[in-house]
C-alpha cells in the first residue's frame, strides 16, 4: 500500500466527514476502522433482539467512578455510532457559543462563534441531505441557505400532537432529519431512532459521508483495523499510527493524522500513547485531556390518553424549544424537548421494571418524547485508564435543570389532553452524546485543541469528533461535528496538503 498523506483514525461523523472533505484535494487518505460493515440480518428491525438481547451492543465493560463495570452502549462499526442515530441534525442556537448562565453554573462560551461555523453548518446539511423547514421555531439560528428537503411528514397522531402543543401556546417545529423515509420503510416498518442502518435509508456517516469520499480514487478504507498508539517524534509531530490488523501489528506512517474515534475513544488512544517525553499522554500538556466529560442529561416521557391509541410507526418528526432559552427560576435555560422513536411493549419493557402486558398496552396509546438538558463541562467528570481499563467517571451536573424541564414537559402534556404522563431517565449505559474530553480553545494552558481542531502540541495531529466541544448546548451534535469536521477540512487541505 502506497504511504498516505492522511491517516484519519475513525470513520464516525466526524472521521467520514472529515474524508469527504479532503477527498478532492486528490492526496492519499487512508481512514481506519476498529469495525466492519453491518450488513443486513434477522436482527436489523427485531426490537427484542436490539433492546432486550443487546444483539448489537459491544462486548465490552468500561469501569464507573466507583469502580463498577458496566457495558457502555457504543458501537464499532463503519459509520461509527450514527449507524444507530435519531438521524437529528440540528444546529447548535448562536447563543450556544457564548457564554451561558445555568442553574448549575456559568459557561464560558467557544472560540468560536455561530457566524464562523454557519456556513459549514449549511455545507453538512448539505452534505447530509437534511430534511426540514425554516420559520417554525423562534430559537432557529441564521441560516444561509434553506433545507435541502422538505420535512418528514408528521404521522396522523403526531399532527394531533402538534395541534394540541400550539393551542397551550407553544412553538412545535418540525424535527432537521437526515432520513430518506420511502428507502427507510422500504425496508422494514419501525423507527429509525437506535435501529441499526443496513438498508440506506438514514444518511448516516457510512451512507453519506463516507460515500462520498470514497468516490474518490485516493480515498481507501481499511476496516477491522485497530489503532493502538500514536508515535510522536522528537519534533512533537506524529509520524505514525501502530495499529493492530488481522491479528498482526503494523505500522503506518503520514504527515498528518486526524483522530475522530469518539470522545472516549479518542482521549484514551492519547492517554494510551504515552511516552517518556510526554508521561501523561499525547496532546496533555494542559492536563485537561480526557476531563470535561459532557454526556446529556435525558429523560423518555410518555403521554398517555388511555382511549387513543397511537398507531405511529416512526414518529420522530417534532421539537420544542420554547424552553431552550428559558423557563428556569431566574430566567435560566431548561432544555430541548423532541420525540423518540416510537417505542414497542418490547422496547419499554426491557428499560423499565414493568411487566411485559403492561408495557404493552402502555406502548400503543403512548406519545413518546425526549427531554434534554445541557451538561455542563467540569474537570473532574473524566475519562482515564486504570491498568489499562476504560475509566468513566461521568459527574453529572446542571440535574436540577433537567428536573424542571420533565417537570414543565410533564405539565405541557397534561394541558394538552394526555392525563398520564410517565418518566424515566436515561443512565450512563446509553451515550447520550458524548463529547468535550479534548475541548477546543485559543489557550494552550486550557484546552487540548485550536479552534481548528490542531492539538496544541503536535502540529500535525487534529481531533475532529465530538471530543472537541466545549460545550454540549441542549441539542443533538452530531451536525455541529459534522460542521467541525468540515472547518478543520478546508484548513488541513489549504495549509497542509496544499503544496
Amino acid at each position: 500500500m502506497t504511504a498516505p498523506d492522511v491517516i484519519i483514525i475513525g470513520s464516525g461523523m466526524g472521521g467520514a466527514t472529515l474524508a469527504a472533505a479532503l477527498a478532492p484535494t486528490g492526496r492519499r487518505i487512508l481512514i481506519l476502522e476498529r469495525g466492519d460493515r453491518l450488513r443486513p440480518g434477522a436482527a436489523d428491525r427485531d426490537d427484542e433482539a436490539i433492546f432486550g438481547r443487546g444483539h448489537f451492543r459491544p462486548d465490552e465493560e468500561w469501569l464507573d467512578g466507583n469502580g463498577v463495570a458496566f457495558n457502555p452502549g457504543n458501537y464499532y462499526h463503519v459509520g461509527g455510532n450514527s449507524k444507530f442515530y435519531g438521524a437529528v441534525l440540528i444546529r447548535y442556537r448562536a447563543e450556544d457559543f457564548r457564554p451561558i448562565r445555568h442553574l448549575g453554573g456559568m459557561t464560558a462560551g467557544w472560540p468560536l462563534s455561530y457566524d464562523e461555523v454557519e456556513p459549514f453548518y449549511q455545507h453538512a446539511e448539505e452534505l447530509f441531505q437534511v430534511r426540514g423547514r425554516l420559520g417554525e421555531d423562534p430559537t432557529e439560528p441564521p441560516h444561509s441557505g434553506a433545507y435541502p428537503f422538505p420535512p418528514v411528514p408528521d404521522e396522523p397522531p403526531i399532527a394531533d400532537l402538534r395541534r394540541r402543543l400550539k393551542a397551550v401556546g407553544l412553538h412545535p417545529s418540525s424535527l432537521p432529519l437526515a432520513v430518506d423515509l420511502p428507502r427507510w420503510l422500504g425496508a422494514g416498518r419501525t423507527t429509525w431512532d437506535a435501529f441499526p442502518d443496513t438498508c440506506g435509508g438514514k444518511l448516516d456517516a457510512e451512507t453519506a459521508a463516507l460515500a462520498a469520499a470514497l468516490k474518490h480514487p485516493n480515498v481507501t478504507l481499511l476496516t477491522n483495523t485497530r489503532a493502538t498508539r500514536l508515535v510522536c517524534g522528537a519534533d512533537n509531530r506524529i509520524t505514525a499510527v501502530e495499529v493492530m490488523r488481522d491479528g498482526k501489528a503494523e505500522s503506518l506512517p503520514a504527515p498528518v493524522i486526524a483522530l475522530a474515534a469518539g470522545a472516549v475513544q479518542s482521549a484514551v488512544l492519547l492517554l494510551g500513547s504515552a511516552d517518556a517525553a510526554h508521561p501523561a499522554g499525547l496532546a496533555n500538556g494542559s492536563g485537561q485531556l480526557g476531563r470535561n466529560f459532557m454526556n446529556h442529561n435525558c429523560s423518555a416521557v410518555l403521554a398517555v390518553h388511555p382511549f387513543r391509541r397511537n398507531d405511529c410507526v416512526y414518529q420522530k418528526t417534532l421539537q420544542v424549544n420554547d424552553f431552550y432559552f428559558t423557563g428556569g427560576p431566574g430566567g435560566e435555560p431548561l432544555g430541548n424537548i423532541q420525540l423518540l422513536g416510537k417505542i414497542s411493549g418490547t422496547i419499554l419493557a426491557s428499560g423499565a421494571p414493568v411487566p411485559r402486558l403492561l408495557a404493552g398496552w402502555l406502548a400503543r396509546r403512548s406519545i413518546d418524547l425526549y427531554a434534554m438538558s445541557e451538561d455542563l463541562p467540569n474537570p473532574e467528570s473524566r475519562v482515564s485508564l486504570k491498568d489499562g481499563r476504560i475509566v468513566l467517571d461521568w459527574k453529572r451536573s446542571n440535574w436540577q435543570t433537567h428536573e424542571l424541564l420533565v417537570a414543565k414537559l410533564k405539565d405541557v402534556l397534561r394541558k394538552a389532553g394526555f392525563p398520564l404522563v410517565l418518566s424515566r431517565a436515561f443512565d450512563r449505559r446509553t451515550p447520550s452524546h458524548q463529547c468535550g474530553t479534548a475541548r477546543m480553545g485559543h489557550d494552550p494552558r486550557h484546552s487540548v485543541v485550536d479552534p481548528f481542531c490542531r492539538a496544541h502540541e503536535h502540529p500535525n495531529l487534529f481531533i475532529t469528533d465530538a471530543s472537541v466541544l466545549p460545550t454540549s448546548s441542549a441539542v443533538n451534535p452530531s451536525l455541529t461535528v459534522a460542521a467541525l469536521a468540515l472547518r478543520a477540512g478546508r484548513h488541513i487541505a489549504e495549509r497542509e496538503l496544499a503544496a
